[in-house]
C-alpha cells in the first residue's frame, strides 16, 4: 500500500511540475473543440413506414393455370437492391441533387453520402419496412424519403412485369420457329406418301404391306383352287359329251374326284406360298412342301383317268346332250373368269414381292417423319399454353391486388433536429482535452526526468542518501507562488464554468 501511494504521489508531483503545460493544451484542445461542436449543422431524420401486403384472393383462385410470382422474394430483392447506384442516381434525379454536382468526382461524392445516410429496417415476417434519411435540410430529407418510397413500389411491380414480357418474347420467337419447321415436316411428309404411295400402309385399317401380301396369296390360292375345281367340272362335261352315247339301259363312264385331296392341295399351295415370303426357293420346307404338291398332283391326275359308271340310264338321250352343251357353256365360262381371276392376284403378288425389297426402307423412313412431325408437333402445342401462362403471369405480376403496398407513416417535414448530440460531444471534448493535459504533462516528465524523492534518488543511483536539505522560500517568492497557484486554480475553474455553462446552455436549447 506504501508503495502505491508512493507512485501516486510521485506521478502527481511530476504532472505538478509541468502544470500550465497541461492546463495550456486542455485550454487549447477544449476551445477548439467546443467551437466545433456549436458549429456543427442541425440534423434532421426523416422517415416513412410501409406494410407490404403480399397475400392476395387471387392465388388460390389461378393456382395450376399459371406461374405465380414468389412476391415475398420479390419484397425482399427490392428492399435489398434499393440502396443500390442506380436507384441513388435516379433518386437525385427525383430530387434535384444531380444539379447540384459540378464534375464527375461532386457527383460521385453526393451518390456516396446519400448511400450512407439512407437506412432501410424491418423483418420479411412482419412485412413492415422503415425508410429512414439524415440530412440538414428538413424538406430535403422528406423529399428523399418519399422519392425511396416511390422508387420501392415501382421496383417491385416493373421487374417481374419486364421479367413476363421478356419471357412471352422469347415464347413468341420459339414458336415461330417451330411453325417453320411444322410446315416444312408436313411438305415433306405430303411428298413422301405421294412418292410412296403403294408402298405405305393403308389408313382406316388396311394393314401393312406385309400383311397386304399375305392376303393377296391367300387370295391367289383360292382363286387358283376355284379354277382347279371349274376346269374339273368342265373337263367332266367334255368328257360325257365326247364320249359314245350310251345305249338304253347301259350305264355311262364318269370321272373320279377326290374333295379330301382337293383340300390338300390347296393347303399345300397356301403353306408354299407363306414360306415364299420368308425364304428362298433352296430353303429346306420349300423344297419339302413343293415335293408334297408334286405328289398330291400325279395322284390327282391318276384319279382323274379312272372312270365308274353312271346310274343315269337316260344318259345317252338327245335332251341329255343339248343339257350337257349348256353346262360345258357355263363351265367354259367360269374357267375363263377364274383364269383371269388367277393372272390377276398373281400379278398382283408379283408386283408385291418385287416392291417387297423397298418396303422396310420405305416403312422406317415413314416412322422417322412422323416422329419428328409429332415432336415438333407437341412442343408447338406446349409452348402455345406456356405463352398463354406467361401472358397470364405478367398481367398477374402487374395487378395491384396481388402486392398491395399501405403507407403506415407518411414522410413529413421534421420540425425537430435528431443531432447532433451536442451535449454527448462537449463532455467528450471537455473529457478528451483534460486526459490530454495530464498526458502532455507526465510525457514532459518523462523526458526531462527529476528526482523527486530520496527514495527515488537511492533506487536510481544505488548509493545511500544521507540527508536532505529543504528549500527557503524568501516573501516574494512565496508571494509569487501562491499567485501562480491562485491562476492555476482560477483557470481550472473558469475551465469548468465554461464547461457547466456550455452544458446549461445545450440543456436549456428546444432544439437540442
Amino acid at each position: 500500500m506504501a508503495e502505491i501511494t508512493a507512485t501516486l504521489l510521485s506521478f502527481f508531483k511530476a504532472i505538478g511540475k509541468y502544470r500550465w503545460y497541461a492546463v495550456a493544451i486542455t485550454w487549447t484542445i477544449a476551445v477548439i473543440g467546443w467551437a466545433v461542436v456549436l458549429r456543427l449543422p442541425n440534423q434532421y431524420e426523416a422517415s416513412a413506414r410501409v406494410y407490404v401486403d403480399t397475400q392476395s384472393i387471387l392465388k388460390p383462385l389461378l393456382s395450376g393455370m399459371t406461374t405465380l410470382p414468389n412476391l415475398d422474394q420479390q419484397v425482399v430483392f427490392m428492399r435489398r437492391t434499393l440502396i443500390s447506384r442506380p436507384n441513388v442516381e435516379r433518386l437525385m434525379r427525383m430530387v434535384d441533387l444531380d444539379v447540384k454536382a459540378k464534375d464527375t468526382k461532386e457527383h460521385e461524392k453526393i451518390v456516396d453520402e446519400l448511400m450512407s445516410k439512407i437506412k432501410i429496417a424491418g423483418t420479411e415476417r412482419d412485412d413492415i419496412y422503415t425508410i429512414t434519411y439524415t440530412s440538414d435540410n428538413p424538406k430535403l430529407g422528406k423529399d428523399v424519403v418519399q422519392s425511396l418510397l416511390t422508387i420501392f413500389v415501382e421496383g417491385s411491380f416493373s421487374g417481374k412485369k419486364q421479367d413476363s414480357e421478356k419471357a412471352v418474347q422469347f415464347i413468341d420467337d420459339q414458336i415461330k420457329t417451330y411453325e417453320e419447321k411444322l410446315t416444312a415436316a408436313e411438305n415433306s411428309l405430303k411428298e413422301f406418301k405421294i412418292k410412296n404411295m403403294g408402298l405405305l400402309p393403308r389408313e382406316g385399317g388396311g394393314g401393312d404391306f406385309s400383311s397386304q401380301l399375305l392376303q393377296a396369296t391367300d387370295q391367289l390360292s383360292q382363286a387358283r383352287l376355284e379354277l382347279a375345281e371349274a376346269e374339273q367340272a368342265r373337263n367332266a362335261i367334255r368328257r360325257q359329251i365326247s364320249g359314245e352315247p350310251a345305249k338304253p339301259g347301259e350305264i355311262a363312264d364318269i370321272a373320279v374326284t377326290d374333295p379330301e385331296l382337293e383340300t390338300r392341295i390347296a393347303t399345300t399351295q397356301k403353306s408354299l406360298d407363306t414360306l415364299r415370303l420368308q425364304f428362298t426357293e433352296q430353303h429346306p420346307d420349300i423344297v419339302a412342301n413343293r415335293r408334297l404338291m408334286e405328289q398330291l398332283l400325279a395322284q390327282k391326275a391318276e384319279l382323274a383317268k379312272q372312270k365308274k359308271r353312271s346310274a343315269d340310264p337316260g344318259a345317252g338321250y338327245s335332251p341329255m346332250l343339248q343339257q350337257l352343251n349348256v353346262s360345258l357353256s357355263q363351265a367354259e365360262a367360269r374357267v375363263a373368269s377364274m383364269r383371269t381371276r388367277v393372272d390377276e392376284y398373281a400379278a398382283r403378288v408379283a408386283r408385291l414381292r418385287t416392291q417387297s425389297a423397298s418396303v422396310p426402307e420405305v416403312e422406317a423412313q415413314l416412322v422417322q417423319l412422323n416422329r419428328d412431325y409429332q415432336v415438333n408437333k407437341e412442343n408447338y402445342q406446349k409452348l402455345l399454353e406456356r405463352r398463354e401462362s406467361a401472358r397470364l403471369s405478367g398481367d398477374l405480376s402487374s395487378a395491384t391486388d396481388m402486392l398491395t403496398f399501405r403507407v403506415i407513416d407518411p414522410p413529413t417535414v421534421p420540425l425537430q433536429p435528431t443531432g447532433p448530440n451536442r451535449l454527448r460531444l462537449f463532455s467528450a471534448v471537455f473529457v478528451g482535452a483534460l486526459v490530454a493535459g495530464i498526458a502532455l504533462a507526465f510525457l514532459m516528465s518523462q523526458l526531462r526526468p527529476t528526482f523527486l524523492s530520496q527514495s527515488t534518488l537511492r533506487e536510481v543511483t544505488g548509493l545511500p542518501v544521507l540527508g536532505s536539505i529543504g528549500m527557503n522560500w524568501t516573501t516574494a517568492q512565496t508571494i509569487r507562488r501562491k499567485r501562480r497557484l491562485a491562476a492555476l486554480g482560477v483557470s481550472v475553474l473558469v475551465l469548468f464554468g465554461i464547461y457547466g455553462a456550455g452544458v446549461a446552455a445545450i440543456l436549456s436549447h428546444p432544439t437540442f
